[in-house]
């Protein structure tokens, strides 16, 4: 078990030197970066001075070495449209994004796991006939679509649910978090929707292939036998083995609603780190888009690695062939 984890620490940082490479390459060759912070009638001299002081006149490894210390201490430079350090940034917007992104995981696991019984268990009801349509909606309709449908449904048409931004906000130390105000809570539900239907539909085929399947496995028939109950056999047995692959899907699946919420965050003018990288590729802020980039990986890599981990602790076949391995 412990050669397995340090095997994948391994692996981790590995990808996350990977990826700091391609961030380095973001700043080396997609544009000169005094050009982006003088203006146009700056001198030569103001120039080079520049170049100097952010380092841009050492040897390409000197740099990458530089800029890879700075990154592991969340060091990321100063952003050029905002003229303020990038990790202050990031983290400012921060809060918004993950508060985005747990409400709609939630909202996927639940209401997927919840529907994907329902239409095992009664799959041939008009309810779960009506789920496999939503489910097909879900997969089918780009998230962007989905947004501006909940807008002019509920915001425009309806007027019950706010259009854009965060609502009000309580500050808790350096976290803000919109779930304590009544606004907050307005604000928050059309972007978990948009953002975790995608989501929700595949946890809700995914749980109910699978309950379909242990349903028909021989300890499911050997319960029936001992006389056990209906409801211990579905709920006892079945979905306890169900939700094995669903817990490790949906840990996955939270990295990439992490990496997809931009759409949101622009759909709904959400200010989380989304709508930032947004607008800094509108200005070619190469500070921010790097960062971004790094965060986010950093993010994928450690819900990957701490995924892998607990799933050789929840499955014993797997731990057993770990043992093996090692």
């Amino acid at each position: 078990m412990l050669a397995f984890t340090l095997r994948r620490v391994l692996q981790a940082i590995g990808v996350m030197l990977a990826v700091g490479v391609i961030a380095f390459a973001m700043f080396r060759f997609a544009g000169d970066p005094v050009s982006q912070i003088v203006s146009i009638d700056t001198s030569a001299a103001e120039r080079a001075s520049i170049r100097k002081s952010l380092g841009l006149d050492d040897p390409v490894l000197v740099q990458f070495a530089h800029y890879f210390i700075n990154a592991v201490q969340f060091k990321f430079g100063i952003s050029y449209q905002f003229r303020l350090p990038v990790s202050s940034l990031l983290m400012e917007r921060l809060p918004a994004t993950m508060e985005l992104a747990i409400c709609a995981t939630l909202f996927a696991m639940v209401f997927g796991i919840l529907m994907g019984v329902y239409s095992a268990l009664r799959r041939d009801t008009v309810l779960a006939k009506l789920f496999q349509a939503i489910s097909l909606i879900g997969i089918s309709l780009p998230t962007f679509l989905i947004g501006i449908l909940l807008i002019y449904l509920f915001a425009v048409t309806l007027g019950w649910l706010p259009s854009f931004g965060r609502g009000e906000v309580v500050k808790l130390g350096w976290w803000s978090t919109g779930l304590l105000t009544v606004s907050g809570l307005k604000a928050l539900i059309m972007p978990a929707i948009t953002l975790g239907l995608f989501q929700m539909t595949l946890i809700m085929r995914l749980v109910r292939a699978e309950m379909l399947e242990v349903l028909r496995t021989d300890y499911i028939r050997f319960a029936r036998a001992r006389g056990l109950t209906t409801r211990a056999i579905h709920f006892g047995h079945a979905l306890k083995n169900t939700l094995v692959p669903v817990i490790t899907v949906a840990g996955l699946q939270f990295g990439s609603v992490i990496a997809f919420s931009i759409i949101t965050e622009t759909v709904f003018q959400w200010p989380g780190m989304g709508l930032l990288f947004v607008q800094a590729v509108q200005n070619v802020d190469i500070p921010i888009m790097a960062a971004y980039l790094l965060m986010v990986s950093l993010i994928f890599v450690t819900i990957n690695l701490v995924v892998d981990i607990l799933y050789t602790v929840v499955d014993p076949r797997l731990r057993a062939t770990v043992g093996r391995a090692a």
